[in-house]
């Protein structure tokens, strides 16, 4: 996609995908936002709104320069909405749907409802306002308990543990089918060149990257924008921030009797302004290969390439905020795995992408932000 394309973000107001957002805008995208508001605040967009107009020195207002839909991925008349009001779209970076490992054990079919029937709903749009280009919000979860660490892409994705990571498994699969099948009948038309060498004529052929997290952490070095979990956090670091600020009183450690070298999870930590950069940089790749006449599906990790544990990342925030934070140990957690340590090669090569933010950065930032932001956005913001 070249400068000045328009991107849609479904999940636009999250964690990921609000800083993703900032990142898009930065690098001289048009975005349109598409988040229900179930677990997330339209807050975050005004933040960026913020961030934007600093770094840019413009006035844009809010609603011009970040069109916004509260709809639901589920909602297939919503969404033609969107397509229909935005007919310059031209690809979809794919985050909203149900997020936490835990929790998908509980209820399982909405993992399921959401995450895999959302998601076709939304292809199937795509596809009928013929916008076949996708970065979909995998996860290392697709891994299950690997046996190669660190994990390349070519490792198995077949085990994963929780109904969470089955649905990034199976969503996996139906969009590599979709980009397959899409292939094949154009190729059964004989007419892939003459709609690649008309750029005005959409291509029928799907090009999709998958991108697989490993674990986001972090916040915007400014301190503006960061993680709000609605409730306690399931994920590591905003409850070590939580505490530290004082709305929690202890960590709960899931376990300390794995196979590692101090009995903790050891996990790759990702700063989420790193893994925003991801995605500009997966809808570079398929521009790219687009201008080669190649369209594909391709999958990358996204990760530093190095291990810590859950002490580790204690430690680290305890030297962050200057002070010992309480813990307790718990018994584990169902669906997690030992280690989950990213070999982010294949990205570092083929996207020209890597991860240069470090550790120290990630818990500093964390904290700016947490300190800031005590009670996070403060949901009472409503959408317009």
């Amino acid at each position: 996609m070249a400068s000045k394309q328009t991107i849609l973000v479904t999940g636009g107001c999250g964690y990921i995908g609000s800083h993703t957002v900032l990142r898009l805008l930065e690098s001289g995208y048009k975005v349109v936002v598409l988040d229900n508001l179930s677990n997330s605040s339209y807050e975050s967009l005004r933040r960026v709104h913020k961030l934007y107009g600093i770094s840019s020195s413009q006035d844009i207002p809010l609603e011009t320069l970040i069109p916004f839909f509260k709809v639901d991925i589920l909602d297939r008349a919503g969404l033609s909405t969107v397509f229909e009001a935005h007919p310059e779209i031209s690809a979809v970076i794919h985050f909203a749907g149900r997020k936490a490992v835990g929790e998908s054990y509980r209820i399982p079919l909405d993992y399921y409802h959401v995450n895999i029937a959302g998601t076709v709903t939304l292809l199937q749009v795509m596809e009928e306002y013929h916008v076949r280009n996708i970065v979909f919000s995998s996860s290392a979860t697709v891994y299950g308990d690997p046996t190669i660490i660190p994990i390349p892409e070519e490792c198995p994705i077949v085990a994963s543990m929780s109904p969470y990571g089955r649905t990034k498994v199976f969503l996996e699969h139906i969009i590599k089918d979709l980009c397959t099948a899409s292939k094949m009948k154009q190729q059964s038309l004989k007419d892939v060149e003459s709609q690649d060498k008309d750029q005005n004529q959409p291509s029928k052929v799907w090009s999709a990257v998958l991108l697989r997290y490993f674990n986001p952490a972090g916040a915007h070095p400014s301190g503006i924008m960061g993680e709000d979990p609605q409730g306690i956090p399931n994920n590591l670091m905003p409850f070590l921030a939580q505490v530290a600020v004082g709305n929690l009183e202890k960590l709960s450690v899931f376990g300390n009797d794995y196979p590692t070298a101090d009995g903790a999870c050891i996990r790759d930590y990702l700063h989420v302004v790193d893994l925003a950069q991801g995605h500009v940089s997966a809808l570079n790749k398929i521009e790219k290969e687009q201008a080669a006449g190649n369209r594909d599906c391709w999958a990358y990790n996204l990760g530093t390439g190095t291990g810590c544990s859950v002490f580790d990342m204690i430690k680290a925030f305890n030297k962050t905020v200057g002070r010992e934070l309480p813990y307790v140990i718990a018994e584990r957690r169902p669906g997690d795995v030992p280690n989950l340590t990213a070999d982010p090669s294949l990205a570092n090569r083929e996207l020209n992408w890597k991860a240069e933010k470090t550790l120290d950065e990630m818990c500093a930032d964390l904290w700016r932000w947490q300190r800031n932001n005590p009670h996070g956005y403060n949901t009472i913001h409503a959408a317009p």
